[in-house]
């Protein structure tokens, strides 16, 4: 199958549509836009590769098993399986992510595997108020916490951060 471009926009009088597919393509098209319009871009260092890859291990943990979490003094200890794509994303995400949680927010942020081989990612805060606030934020709340996710897809799709 061929992608006619003129066919696709005839009869297209108005508006279209602003997102370009499903959330991958999006972000990624989004960077693309952005690189071509910096006339810094050193296209040679360019990985869209490794941004493309990031961002399936993104959906692969948000499409993947149920992390486990339980209440622990001053937050949470979730328990994340480790098996099989899903689990080999979250182990990439979680592992260099919980450092990044830990600077951001002064939050305690640990992981370690377990003896059944499962990550446990420890988050505890400073204050009663942290601590709720982490309970309720949960796996995913924890996973995107932060100001640093757009300009760190960025930073990937350059080729200086891997």
């Amino acid at each position: 199958m061929t992608h006619d471009h003129a066919a696709h926009l005839g009869g297209t009088e108005g508006a279209i549509p602003e997102l370009p597919g499903d959330d991958i393509f999006g972000a990624i098209a989004e960077i693309v836009a952005m690189l071509s319009s910096d006339p810094a871009t050193d296209w040679s260092r360019v990985d869209i590769g490794a941004l493309r890859e990031h961002l399936l291990d993104m959906d692969a943990v948000g499409r993947g098993p149920a992390a486990d979490a339980r209440e622990v003094d001053g937050g949470v200890e979730i328990l994340i399986p480790t098996v099989g794509p899903a689990g080999d994303a979250a182990t990439r995400m979680v592992t260099a992510h919980a450092p990044v949680l830990a600077t951001e927010t002064g939050w305690s942020s640990t992981v370690q595997t377990t003896d059944d081989g499962k990550l446990a990612w420890r988050v505890t805060g400073h204050s009663p108020d942290d601590s709720t606030k982490i309970r309720a934020l949960g796996f995913f709340g924890l996973l995107a916490t932060g100001a640093h996710h757009q300009a760190h897809h960025l930073a990937m799709a350059k080729g200086v951060l891997h």
